[in-house]
């Protein structure tokens, strides 16, 4: 239900087409001005919705505009650190500042024949490299997709060639900097036959500042195609963060999905699996630690659309002070995709009274001859695995410490990425009562 009054959808409306990469390429305005229409035609969605109904966004239109800040501030000391330190990393390293390309911090290097890779801003200014079906989605997703579609000011675009293989990541650093913002990067992935990649996203902000963060990437892949995605949501305390992951698959491709959500006061991530060919395999693996008043919502969908796919969802959270997290996983076997074999599994960990947990795993079965399973638990810390502990000299801290990185590195193990591993063991480590200590006892 649209509860914004038309005045204030129509002021927001007068920023679409206005200093905006694209404004000038008729089909790109058009494409902005009807996604817009469409979000301002629903508004925002409320808990009346079934897919809604756990996660309030009512806030956004409260504390920030729609429109985008077209002139990004500085980032701050740390977050110019942290750019720094990784572009001495064997990475591909592209640097965002409130959604824009900060080339000054950014440190792409060489990349192989058959790979390209350049902002979204430039591409819808010229628009003569940039398929329309690309940026003009129909708002096939959440509505926030469309709110996207209508305001995206920048992104990264990485398109590979047949059979390229990309051996060190890419990168994509996105800094929230500044108060009361609303930032809406686009990333795009096209993976020819045979090609193989990994994409690291990662969304950080140091100020304590009710930010908005609105991306969507879409990762298309080819017959043979390999792409691994890592997402690490690193925002502010107050910050809102509401994101979209679209994969496409041709017929035995490989796509897998690691999402770590550490950080921000409220936070959604939607993430879609279309198998559209035969034997295609999909991995979809996340991790929320959650504590204080962090909201966390995940919504995942796997749609086996052809014979002999597999994919596999392994999702855990750990949750603490009056946190709440859900998890809505659906796993749709269609009529045709025989052979398919399908395995959904999450796992929480209460650490408090006050934290809540909602999870849904779904299957929906129209094939014959397939495999699925699903399962979900929700429970705490286990007695006996504490007092095995206490009784070989570990106090009763460093104990339950133990117990909740062994549950994590569940999820943190399977990332690929040897250096984002290290990161992610880190940070989950700081989080930890005498994190410190616990690498000594493994």
């Amino acid at each position: 239900m649209n509860t914004q009054p038309k005045s204030w959808y129509n002021m927001e409306l007068e920023h679409v087409p206005y200093a905006l990469a694209g404004h000038n390429v008729p089909w790109v305005l058009a494409a902005r001005q009807s996604a817009f229409a469409r979000f301002a035609a629903h508004g925002f969605p409320t808990r009346h919705e079934e897919e809604w109904k756990y996660t309030d966004v009512s806030v956004i239109g409260r504390r920030t505009s729609l429109a985008p800040d077209n002139i990004p501030p500085d980032p701050s000391s740390e977050a110019k650190l942290l750019a720094w330190a990784l572009a001495s990393e064997d990475i591909h390293l592209m640097v965002f500042v409130n959604g824009h390309y900060a080339p000054g911090l950014s440190m792409v290097g060489d990349l192989p024949a058959g790979v390209r890779m350049t902002s979204l801003a430039d591409m819808l200014d010229d628009a003569a490299d940039l398929p329309e079906s690309l940026f003009d989605q129909q708002h096939k997703h959440t509505i926030f997709a469309a709110l996207n579609n209508a305001f995206a000011t920048d992104g990264a675009v990485l398109n590979l060639a047949p059979r390229t293989v990309l051996k060190a990541p890419i990168y994509l650093l996105f800094i929230a900097s500044g108060h009361g913002v609303a930032i809406y990067p686009r990333n795009i992935v096209v993976a020819g036959d045979g090609a193989r990649a990994t994409v690291i996203e990662h969304y950080m902000g140091t100020l304590d500042a009710h930010n908005f963060t609105n991306v969507v990437t879409q990762i298309s892949l080819s017959a043979h195609a390999e792409i691994e995605h890592c997402k690490l949501l690193q925002e502010g305390p107050a910050a809102t963060h509401i994101a979209g992951i679209h994969a496409e698959q041709a017929a035995d491709s490989h796509f897998v999905s690691h999402i770590f959500s550490l950080g921000g006061r409220l936070a959604r991530n939607d993430i879609t699996a279309q198998l559209l060919g035969r034997g295609c395999h999909c991995t979809l693996n996340g991790l929320y630690l959650l504590d204080d008043r962090q909201h966390m919502d995940h919504h995942t969908r796997i749609d086996h659309l052809a014979a002999e796919g597999v994919s596999r969802e392994h999702y855990r959270g750990i949750l603490d002070g009056e946190s709440r997290g859900i998890f809505n996983g659906k796993v749709v076997v269609h009529t045709g995709a025989n052979k398919t074999d399908a395995h959904q599994a999450n796992h929480n960990l209460l650490l408090s009274r006050q934290a809540e947990v909602d999870t849904k795993p779904q299957l929906e079965i129209f094939a014959d001859d397939v495999k699925c399973t699903h399962g979900a638990t929700v429970g705490q810390l286990d007695d006996n695995s504490l007092f095995y502990l206490r009784s070989r000299g570990i106090d009763a801290e460093l104990a339950r410490s133990v117990l909740i990185y062994g549950f994590a590195n569940d999820i943190i193990g399977r990332v690929g990425v040897p250096d984002l591993r290290t990161r992610i063991e880190h940070l989950v480590l700081e989080r930890l009562p005498q994190g410190d200590q616990i690498k000594e006892l493994l």
